[in-house]
């Protein structure tokens, strides 16, 4: 049957999502029941972003920033009050359908899957809302399959697959059509540490070798650190931060830590430069407030050392504190 929808622009060379001043506002309604107010909010206010081919972002911020109607406005579901959004080439909200042709898109809380159905009759009804010829079908179900580990579970009730079995499931109907972009929302919430570290491998395999272009929002910093060398973060509507994970670490940077395991349990190291936080047994751990290879050399100096180790500060603390500085940036900005 002929689609109603106006013919799509042929997909010129260039980003895969191009949004310009990208804006979307609502009105919600405050106060007590006889005497409601009515405001406008701006969920996302004046967002403009790049994403090339074959790159794995990050989108990050916490709950009522704008993550969601960003995602919503890109795949079609909500259309932009203000700016230019361009996905794949194609305006998301007139050319919806022949855009879901070409993106998969995983919602953690949510499946796509027949709940009642086994998880492979599920994924043949896929194949056919995306048209996938049959032997093309055949051919990437095996390699899904695969790659993972569907097979013992490919006959059972999606109702009964564990949360980890159906996110799995849900990967695989996602990208049964071969999209060129993925919109994954939440893709581990819930899941224990071995189903989180199967879909990450799963997810840093697909872009290695595919080059599937990649979208992520997530809480769970540690799919960011695995698998995203951009990240973008949004508050309050508008862009705080766009580029990689060091560049974020320096715009709000944390303290070190040096990790010294001893040859033997001891009292707190106290070096200059350093201040023990922590121990178990023979470890200590140690916040650097001075030059890392002064407290080194100090530490060896003054106890019997068999390991060091300098870590990192952890990426969810740095987007915390960066959430905290621009916090106080604005209240500052409105104290003036």
């Amino acid at each position: 049957m002929p689609s109603s929808e106006p013919s799509a622009p042929a997909p010129a060379e260039g980003p895969v999502i191009d949004a310009r001043g990208l804006g979307r506002s609502f009105t919600v309604s405050e106060g007590p029941l006889l005497r409601r107010r009515r405001r406008t909010v701006d969920a996302v206010d004046g967002v403009a972003f790049r994403v090339r081919p074959g790159e794995t972002v990050g989108y990050l911020g916490p709950n009522g920033a704008g993550k969601s109607t960003t995602m919503k406005m890109l795949i079609g579901l909500l259309t932009p009050d203000r700016g230019r959004l361009r996905v794949l080439g194609m305006e998301p909200a007139r050319h919806r359908t022949r855009l879901a042709a070409r993106i998969g898109i995983v919602f953690g809380q949510r499946t796509t899957l027949w709940w009642d159905l086994p998880l492979r009759d599920s994924l043949a009804l896929t194949r056919h809302l995306y048209r996938v010829p049959p032997r093309d079908h055949a051919r990437r179900l095996a390699e899904l399959t695969d790659l993972l580990e569907l097979g013992p579970f490919l006959h059972t009730p999606v109702r009964q697959l564990s949360l980890g079995q159906r996110m799995r499931g849900d990967l695989t109907a996602a990208l049964l059509h071969d999209p060129d972009l993925l919109v994954l929302d939440e893709p581990t919430i819930g899941l224990d540490v071995v189903s989180k570290a199967t879909i990450r491998a799963f997810l840093a395999r697909l872009n290695a070798e595919r080059g599937t272009t990649i979208l992520l929002t997530t809480h769970d910093l540690g799919d960011v650190e695995r698998l995203c060398r951009r990240v973008m973060v949004i508050d309050h509507g508008r862009l705080a931060y766009d580029g990689d994970l060091a560049g974020l670490r320096d715009r709000a940077p944390g303290p070190r830590t040096l990790v010294v395991d001893l040859a033997e349990p001891g009292p707190p190291v106290e070096v200059p430069g350093a201040r023990c936080v922590r121990r178990q047994g023979p470890r200590q751990w140690l916040e650097l407030e001075g030059n890392p290879a002064e407290v080194i050399a100090e530490v060896a100096r003054n106890r019997q050392v068999a390991d060091l180790t300098v870590q990192e500060p952890g990426i969810e603390g740095v987007v915390a504190r960066l959430y905290q500085g621009d916090a106080a940036l604005a209240a500052a900005d409105g104290g003036e």
